[in-house]
């Protein structure tokens, strides 16, 4: 009989999923250590964080999206304040205009339409993907930038997190899960 599917035996791959046995991708398995429904956009995860990482989990080969398991528990309970997010969602943004920047004259191939919001909102999807194509394939320290990125993100104070995140208040005041 096949073992029930977990977060301690799953692979990250590729995408959304229906359930658990048919894949599981950064997001989802978010909600999964969050004990919320399974979805790859769970309440107790900031948006635009959730944005950042559904891209760049679709985005990045097998090999290194493994490495997203080391940044999917500091993301569980990172929902902040409007406030929070709105700022985020800058931030997301201005990176990766930043990261454009960088790479200067190789970007020509990219489109160059940045996220904009009716009303000043910003989609955070939109935001995650416009930041994730900045990054680039090519650069060595793409990957590790990043990861640093989305621990920057995540690593907003408790005290700005939103009351209202999907997870239980004990796990909200307590270090997060780890997967070590």
């Amino acid at each position: 009989m096949p073992r029930p599917v977990n977060h301690q035996i799953t692979r990250l791959s590729r995408g959304s999923h229906p359930a658990p046995a048919a894949g599981v991708c950064a997001m989802e398995l978010a909600s999964m250590l969050a004990g919320e429904p399974f979805s790859d956009r769970p309440q107790c995860v900031s948006p635009a964080i959730g944005g950042f990482l559904r891209a760049y989990n679709d985005l990045i080969d097998d090999d290194l999206r493994q490495d997203l398991f080391r940044v999917v528990s500091d993301v569980v309970g990172s929902r902040g304040t409007d406030e929070v997010e709105r700022a985020r969602l800058r931030r997301v943004v201005d990176w990766g205009r930043a990261m454009r920047r960088r790479r200067g004259a190789s970007l020509m191939l990219l489109p160059a339409r940045e996220p904009t919001g009716a009303g000043g909102r910003i989609d955070p999807d939109e935001a995650g993907m416009f930041a994730v194509r900045a990054i680039g394939r090519r650069r060595p320290d793409a990957h590790r930038t990043a990861l640093a990125f989305i621990a920057q993100l995540a690593a907003g104070a408790p005290e700005h997190r939103s009351r209202t995140c999907g997870i239980p208040a004990q796990c909200r005041s307590e270090p997060h899960l780890s997967l070590v």
